[in-house]
């Protein structure tokens, strides 16, 4: 056999082991996430990929380990701190389907015409779950493109009062402290489902930097975002109970 026809073989059998390969790729990442998602759907989010980053850059600045994390479910968090977070976080949470492209349309026209400024963000709530519980912080286009997959997956297999439910108890509000029930305890000596309007609003406007602006020993600064998010908690569409129709104000 030529030589240079044997190399063709060669060649086309490597190139379809390779397709093969991405294929087999492909297929088991559908099947692994979809899986993932129908899965935490039900069962409770003990951990997160954030909560392993931050114990991994403790060790590696010397600190004691800290991780405070203690899942409870919805009924069991005060009603205010959805209405303070969607007030603070994603006022449309009930509307949208994921994405706010008024807020992304916004918020890419501010970045664009201040570049100077500090940048803008429009992530919603749903998308700020899916950030927390699938995938690893940072601004790259490929870890954005992940975050929109399971935005739209978790919107897709997820009831808005689950995804509340993850988000509540899975992000970060402090320095090692994690979800409704760990601050308050941690902040205010209560649990979550006893957490007053005022402390559900104050914890809310923690969200931009929990580990920069404290809950426990407040700024100025943060009681007067706290005293806004008070106000504009009014307007927002309350988080209804599970399988009931929501109550436009």
């Amino acid at each position: 056999m030529p030589s240079g026809r044997a190399e063709r073989i060669i060649d086309h059998f490597q190139l379809k082991v390779f397709k093969k390969i991405i294929k087999w790729i492909v297929v088991a990442f559908f099947a692994s996430t979809i899986l993932a998602v129908v899965a935490l759907r039900f069962v409770p989010v003990y951990l997160t990929p954030l909560m392993l980053m931050r114990c991994v850059e403790q060790i590696g600045e010397g600190k004691s380990l800290k991780l405070k994390h203690h899942w409870v479910s919805l009924e069991k968090i005060s009603p205010s701190l959805p209405m303070a977070v969607m007030a603070s976080e994603d006022a449309k949470f009930m509307q949208h389907h994921g994405f706010d492209y008024q807020a992304i349309e916004h918020a890419a026209k501010r970045n664009r015409e201040h570049p100077e400024k500090r940048k803008l963000g429009a992530s919603t709530i749903s998308q700020q779950t899916a950030k927390n519980v699938f995938l690893w912080p940072g601004r790259s286009w490929v870890r954005k493109g992940f975050e929109v997959y399971f935005t739209a997956m978790i919107e897709l297999m997820w009831s808005k009062q689950r995804i509340m439910e993850v988000y509540l108890n899975s992000i970060e509000m402090g320095d090692g402290i994690y979800g409704a029930q760990a601050v308050a305890e941690e902040h205010f000596n209560t649990d979550a489902e006893n957490l007053t309007k005022a402390q559900c609003a104050l914890i809310a406007a923690t969200l931009p930097n929990p580990r920069k602006f404290s809950s426990k020993n407040p700024s100025g600064y943060m009681l007067k975002r706290q005293a806004k998010i008070m106000r504009e908690m009014r307007y927002v569409t309350p988080l209804p109970q599970e399988g009931k129709d929501v109550k436009k104000k």
